[in-house]
């Protein structure tokens, strides 16, 4: 899951009361009335054509800050309204109003007569013609992981006061009169590599040329040591610009303190630099484990990572990976180039694709470290079963509806819904364009619909599951279950392999997928599963296994944590005359 979704605490609070609280005796229009309207102008000197994507309102009643850096899931969350455009033609103007998707509230109906902070931005949209025949409007990502706040190319309006009133039907327009600008690559060091290359396999699915790249952390020695050969360990997880978690130099001094809501922790950002400073200092001193560390970078048009396999939607990230970008790491960097000094782990998102690609290229890999995964097991996907429920978004009963929650602090306080968090995605963007999480695991485990689109897993108004989409997700993508179906032939390629590790306390409840995995795992007699699972005590998400260390620290420790053991393991696991002795100085 993204990480950045989880940086506040999150509670159930309604807008309305945070406007409340700003302008005394707000009045709400009743629903016969008109709603406010706002028109947006896109000028002729910043299109020169019609354009296409998301056009996004955005109001606050906060000025520190743009209010596109402020829709989040948490309580802190401003105003987003949203509409599709299509062929806006330069020098017109487009209306935001009632049909506009809104979070938290669902349209500016809801929007209490007040003086508000407001923005809008277009999140732009490229047409792709695919290798199905389908073609499909998405917004590319331009260097910045597939964030719409921060996309390149995107246009957007200089943020200002407005008065807003229900009863007017057209209030003060707005015109787009800034664009984001292009993101510089990163530069490479002489410990970090940026390698990028074009996907064949990609290119041809997408109509266009694809690129797919890897950060690489080299060894140290590696100028020094010319005739050595290294195993590979692959670190997945959500989008890198370039190698984070990797400082050179000392904590700044003169850094001031911030605090970490999500920890209760004065001088978080104090201690990220020092413990990444001690990353460096471990990775480059005489007894650490001399590899190739890989992070890779594929970002789609529908999220910030492809998942790492291949999808119905998103084409074959999968065998790009494994077989275009993997190699040509291996081959640029000495890699040793074989499954048994290869190994993989992540955490959250990074986690679920250590697992999945371990299971999907199984003699490709030595081993899978799986820390905090997203849904392994859809019969607990998060706090319901996609298979036998009816309604993702409420428990239902005779007399009440009861909303499934989506987020909780470490003391089990629910602090979003799962309403709450698809009702932000449908207003980010329609047919599974928002770029978040629950668009991308439907962009990745569906089946494409007539459109081009993948197919939704349920309605994002009401919630209500499609099963037959459900049973594709499960032969396809639900991990447990591939498990238990295909033990015959995977087990004896998998069952020393998988090792797990998640909080009891996951703030997306992703602990329980992993009780029901447990369950078969630990059943398991031909061949015996000889793995691990452990579970971390009131250990909230990104929980890696280390129980020495409070989570604020341990999750920055994911490298030291399993290269060592990744270490012993190839070792011990290499085939007669392999390569154990160049890579070891």
């Amino acid at each position: 899951m993204r990480h950045s979704i989880i940086t506040a605490p999150f509670a159930c609070l309604a807008f309305a009361a945070l406007v409340t609280a700003v302008h005394a005796q707000p009045t709400r229009p009743a629903a016969s009335q008109p709603a406010a309207a706002i028109a947006v102008t896109l000028p002729r000197d910043r299109a020169s054509v019609p354009l296409d994507g998301r056009l996004l309102l955005l109001v606050s009643n906060d000025s520190t800050r743009e209010p596109r850096f402020q829709i989040s899931d948490g309580p802190e969350s401003q105003l987003v309204f949203g509409l599709d455009v299509n062929g806006w033609a330069p020098g017109t103007n487009r209306v935001v109003g009632n049909q506009a998707n809104g979070y938290p509230l669902v349209s500016l109906r809801e929007l209490p007569r007040g003086r508000y902070w407001v923005q809008a931005l277009l999140n732009r949209y490229e047409t792709f013609t695919l290798s199905t025949g389908h073609t499909v409007k998405l917004p590319p990502d331009k260097g910045e992981g597939q964030q719409w706040a921060r996309k390149p190319g995107n246009l957007l309006s200089t943020p200002r006061w407005i008065t807003i009133d229900p009863q007017q039907r057209m209030g003060a327009a707005i015109t787009l009169d800034r664009e984001i600008p292009a993101i510089a690559p990163p530069q490479d060091t002489k410990w970090i590599k940026h390698v990028t290359i074009r996907s064949e396999r990609l290119s041809k699915f997408w109509g266009r040329d694809m690129f797919i790249g890897a950060n690489v952390l080299l060894p140290a020695g590696f100028d020094t040591h010319p005739d050595a050969r290294y195993p590979l360990v692959v670190y997945h997880g959500h989008f890198p610009a370039t190698f984070e978690g990797f400082r050179e130099t000392p904590p700044d001094p003169n850094l001031a303190p911030d605090f970490s809501a999500r920890f209760n922790l004065a001088g978080y950002n104090k201690i990220q630099q020092e413990l990444n400073h001690q990353f460096y200092t471990d990775w480059t001193g005489p007894s650490f484990p001399r590899v190739l560390l890989m992070e890779v970078r594929h970002p789609t048009p529908y999220y910030d990572d492809s998942y790492a396999v291949n999808s119905a939607s998103q084409g074959p990230w999968g065998d790009a990976i494994m077989y275009e970008l993997i190699p040509a790491v291996e081959q640029q960097f000495r890699g040793l180039g074989q499954g048994w000094a290869r190994i993989t782990y992540g955490g959250s998102t990074g986690g679920w694709e250590a697992m999945a690609v371990q299971m999907f290229y199984p003699d490709e890999f030595n081993g899978a470290f799986i820390a905090c995964p997203d849904p392994i097991d859809f019969r607990a996907n998060t706090v319901f079963n996609l298979y036998e429920e009816a309604n993702a978004y409420v428990l239902p009963s005779r007399w009440k509806r009861t909303p499934r929650p989506a987020h909780r602090n470490a003391l089990g306080q629910v602090q979003t819904t799962m309403e709450e968090a698809n009702r932000r995605e449908a207003a980010l963007g329609s047919k599974g364009r928002s770029g978040d999480q629950w668009d991308i695991w439907q962009a990745t485990y569906s089946p494409m619909g007539a459109d081009g689109y993948p197919k939704p897993i349920w309605d994002k108004a009401t919630g209500v599951i499609d099963h037959e989409v459900a049973r594709y997700w499960r032969d396809h993508y639900d991990l447990s279950f591939i498990l238990r179906r295909d033990w015959a032939t995977l087990g004896p390629k998998l069952f020393d392999k998988i090792n797990i590790y998640v909080g009891d306390m996951d703030n997306y409840y992703l602990n329980n997928a992993v009780y029901l995995t447990e369950e078969f795992l630990r059943s398991t007699t031909n061949p015996k599963w000889t793995g691990e699972i452990t579970y971390g005590d009131r250990a909230e998400h990104c929980w890696n296994g280390d129980a020495t260390r409070s989570n604020a620290y341990s999750r920055l420790r994911y490298h030291q944590m399993y290269i060592p053991r990744i270490y012993e393991r190839m070792r011990a696991r290499a085939p007669r005359g392999a390569d154990t002795l160049s890579w070891r100085y």
